[in-house]
């Protein structure tokens, strides 16, 4: 356990301290001020853990610890003589977070965008009507957690997907249950071979650390990760039918334009990225330029007040005042504001720690006492009990040098190890909330063993179809 202790909190907290030029790192760990810092977040992480508990935002602790570690960092450098470095780490680190920012908020205006539309809903009606056999949506379910949470992130696919669970399931709570933990291993699988599937492969990618295309290495491991548990867990669900509901959602004019418009953003990301080497945020922002233009014409075509111009006798719709129907910015105020800036905070702190050179001691004994495979693996255990962003913008920062193949193996481990515990990703503590007392950590838990089996042999897959990768 103090082993494990040692471990997580090296993981969680301690960044290396080196400049952007390569200088010589400074070890201000043992330091009164680096020690308080680190107790900060440590503090600031265990209210983020209890928030289930407290029902105290996830953001607040760690944005309240951001800003005091930084003033920390600040009076270290300049009682140093060194006031400048303070200034470029946080510079550095503000950047690495507004182009993240910019890319989550526009990938979430448009998740936003098409729940208005009622694209989920109408999938959900679709699915609920068909009167499928528990069998059949529990594998359908799972399907498609594994294929929508590479395109959207895992904690709406699995809220939409836990939503066909409870209307089919209904009191069969053991269905339910085993239903939720396919859904979130399979929101967590299928977010591990896509650069936008999870924030974790987002940040890797971002980083340069692994190209766009050879994300698609990992979508045999991570299919693996989701079928052997759901393969195992097939047998124990019955083959009942339950009574097929006649709701019926029809969706919105323009949510089938906003699709494409959403793969024509992705596309748009991707080229600034690798053909224009600018990065993939700016070509989102373009991306949300077209929503904005077609949320024009939705509003034109569906309720747009219409006034004329005496002067130009043109017809006007009005954008400014509300209409009570889509409106780009509403889609824009809907985004996950908990979640991005809770991603601040977790940034800021882990940078501010970095300053200290907590991480330089963490990295050598990760990547050198322990090896590189074995770093991977236990970096996705842990991603079980902390929160994986924090986890892998620690490795990020470590920065140790690796292949392509030990880089794809963390960002799979870190990425479907918070499928081992409930508490592990965004996924499972939604669907906590959805199925409450129904769902519950203990009977994930039960299933933990199973998830392992995946998560091991996702690993060996890697490993084998994957070797040419490694050298």
């Amino acid at each position: 356990m103090k082993t494990l202790l040692t471990l997580l909190l090296s993981l969680v907290a301690l960044p290396a301290l080196a400049n952007e030029g390569g200088g010589a790192v400074r070890n201000l760990t043992a330091s009164p001020l680096g020690i308080v810092a680190l107790l900060l977040f440590v503090g600031a992480y265990a209210l983020v853990i209890m928030e289930e508990k407290l029902h105290l935002r996830k953001s607040k602790p760690v944005l309240m610890a951001s800003g005091i570690i930084w003033v920390l960092v600040a009076i270290t450098f300049n009682h140093l003589g060194e006031p400048d470095l303070a200034h470029e780490a946080i510079a550095h680190n503000l950047l690495e977070y507004g182009e993240l920012f910019l890319f989550l908020l526009v990938a979430m205006t448009y998740i936003n965008a098409m729940d208005e539309r009622n694209v989920f809903q109408a999938l959900r009606s679709w699915l609920v009507s068909r009167g499928f056999s528990l069998r059949v949506v529990f594998w359908l379910t799972g399907l498609l957690a594994f294929f929508i949470s590479p395109i959207a992130d895992n904690l709406t696919t699995a809220l939409l997907m836990g939503a066909v669970v409870m209307a089919v399931g209904g009191s069969n709570q053991r269905f339910v249950v085993m239903a939720c933990v396919n859904v979130v291993v399979g929101a967590n699988a299928g977010g591990a071979f896509s650069p936008f599937g999870d924030i974790t492969t987002l940040m890797v990618w971002q980083k340069g650390m692994v190209q766009f295309w050879d994300f698609f290495a990992l979508f045999v491991p991570a299919a693996v990760n989701w079928l052997i548990p759901a393969l195992i867990m097939n047998f124990m669900i019955s083959k009942d039918k339950p009574q097929a509901s006649d709701e019926a959602v029809v969706m919105k004019y323009g949510a089938k334009r906003i699709m494409v418009l959403f793969l024509l953003t992705i596309v748009t990301a991707v080229s600034f990225h690798n053909f224009l080497d600018l990065p993939p945020a700016a070509g989102m922002m373009l991306g949300l330029g077209y929503l904005g233009l077609f949320a024009y014409f939705i509003k034109l075509h569906e309720h747009g007040n219409q006034s004329i111009d005496p002067a130009l006798s043109l017809n006007i719709i009005s954008e400014e005042e509300p209409q009570g129907g889509f409106d780009l910015f509403q889609k824009i105020a809907r985004a996950e504001w908990d979640t991005l800036l809770f991603f601040y905070g977790v940034i800021m702190c882990v940078g501010g720690l970095s300053q200290f050179g907590y991480l330089a001691m963490a990295s050598r004994f990760m990547y050198q006492d322990l090896g590189a495979f074995n770093a991977n693996v236990l970096i996705g255990v842990l991603s079980a009990i902390v929160d994986n962003i924090p986890v892998m913008f620690a490795v990020l920062t470590m920065e140790p040098h690796m292949s392509l193949g030990q880089w794809l193996l963390v960002t799979m481990t870190a990425g479907v190890g918070g499928s081992l515990l409930s508490i592990g990703s965004a996924a499972g503590v939604g669907l906590m909330g959805t199925a409450r007392g129904i769902y519950t950590f203990g009977r994930h838990l039960v299933y933990t063993p199973i998830i392992a089996l995946g998560y091991a042999a996702s690993i060996a897959v890697h490993m084998l179809i994957n070797a040419s990768y490694f050298h």
